[in-house]
């Protein structure tokens, strides 16, 4: 018996002992923060129907309930309510900034 336990435990000690370096890290550098979303998006497009349409204080909303502001120099397509159409838009803060609305 003593025989096997002193090979064993010799290659216990050998096989572990590699274990000891692949232990070892250097430290890195914690991870950077993502820039805000509003600074990486760049103009998206959506395709819905119109839920309200408001000329006089440039706004539309879509069935998903979000109003986008409509540029000042926005002439109407024809929208109403029930209308498929499909908007190109940006955020700008909290506010949903369009830049086109086509029908269809």
């Amino acid at each position: 018996m003593r025989k096997i336990i002193v090979p064993v435990v010799l290659a216990f000690v050998v096989g572990t002992s590699g274990m000891a370096f692949a232990a070892t890290t250097t430290p890195m550098a914690p991870a950077a923060k993502p820039a805000a979303a509003a600074t990486i998006a760049g103009p998206q497009t959506i395709s819905s129907t119109v839920k309200a349409f408001d000329l006089k204080s440039h706004t539309l909303t879509l069935a998903n309930g979000v109003a986008y502001k409509l540029p000042a120099t926005f002439k109407d397509p024809g929208l109403k309510a029930g209308s498929k159409v499909t908007v190109k838009w940006q955020q700008n803060g909290k506010e949903y900034d369009a830049s086109s609305v086509t029908l269809g």
